[in-house]
């Protein structure tokens, strides 16, 4: 009889269960509550300071609210006002879009171009770098406001330095002509912030680029307009959304020149020192916050717009 061999296949072995897998299961958790034992004061901020106020203000939006007395659910009748009775908020955002319009471009322009000087390599740079930079944050405060009163005022020392020309200047920030101009041209002022990181964008595009295109004969406005704009196009989108959003926020310069009442005649009235004065001079809160969400949803949707329209101009490497 033949013997009839069959192959049999070994059992694979079970891998015995990893000593001390319990141990580091229960140490995971424990160091998961530590971790959330020590973002429990973000978190509490977090719902107390920042999303506990919003939904606040957005009831106090529908409500009549002096602070002094108890909201008044009203529903819609402070939006209402708003854009039907309120002659002085029509003219607040008026004047704030006109600002943002004329002093962003102009702001971003200026950096850019000293960006440019200072990416040519100069001495020192670091030095030009942290001096250049003081504007953005000094521009915001008060004592650079007070200080900006001054220059511009009828007694100023712009009109000491026209005076020596034979020219008699005006009182620029008392002017209703000239007040804003003076807001914007402060504002342009605040270069530093934009102009590093349009430095730093700048420092990114490599110089092989411009050298192929000496070779082939391009001068340095062709150069300017072909390799540096496209390539820069997304630190121009950066800069550009900050500075919308920052600049429909801007308050205490307005506040501080024109002495807290936006005039004169409401020139520097800003959206920002309209919804300040409603709410904690004629005690409207309840207007006040819906001023405030009207502001959110102005900024908002030009950022979404901003957004959307990138993709017609913004280059990311080979896509737009």
């Amino acid at each position: 009889m033949t013997e009839v061999s069959v192959a049999v296949k070994p059992r694979r072995a079970v891998p015995e269960p990893a000593r001390g897998g319990h141990r580091s299961t229960k140490r995971s958790r424990r160091e998961a509550r530590a971790a959330y034992l020590f973002l429990a004061p973000w978190f509490v901020g977090l719902l107390v300071i920042t999303i506990g106020p919003i939904f606040a203000s957005l009831y106090l939006s529908f409500t009549d609210y002096s602070l002094l007395e108890e909201a008044k659910w009203i529903g819609f009748d402070n939006y209402i006002k708003m854009f039907t009775e309120d002659d002085r908020f029509l003219n607040s955002l008026q004047v704030t879009t006109v600002y943002v319009i004329v002093s962003v471009p102009l702001q971003l322009a200026f950096a850019l171009a000293l960006a440019l000087v200072l990416d040519r390599g100069l001495r020192g740079l670091s030095f030009y770098r942290s001096i250049f930079y003081l504007p953005s944050l000094l521009g915001g405060s008060v004592a650079i406001a007070i200080l900006w009163r001054k220059v511009f005022g009828a007694d100023g020392l712009v009109n000491a330095v026209l005076a020596m020309f034979g020219i008699e200047g005006p009182g620029w920030v008392g002017h209703p002509d000239y007040a804003l101009g003076t807001l914007i041209l402060l504002h342009v002022w605040t270069f530093g912030a934009p102009m590093i990181i349009f430095l730093a964008g700048l420092r990114q595009i490599p110089s092989s680029y411009y050298e192929a295109a000496s070779v082939d004969g391009a001068g340095k406005w062709r150069q300017f307009k072909s390799i540096t704009i496209p390539l820069l196009t997304p630190i121009i989108f950066f800069n550009l959304v900050l500075e919308l959003i920052k600049s429909f926020q801007s308050f205490t310069q307005a506040f501080i020149v024109s002495g807290g009442k936006g005039g004169p005649a409401d020139s520097t009235l800003f959206y920002t020192l309209y919804l300040y004065l409603e709410g904690f001079k004629n005690y409207d809160m309840g207007y006040a916050a819906a001023m405030a969400w009207v502001l959110l949803l102005i900024i908002a949707g030009l950022t979404g717009v901003n957004f959307l329209a990138s993709k017609y101009w913004v280059f990311y490497g080979d896509t737009k």
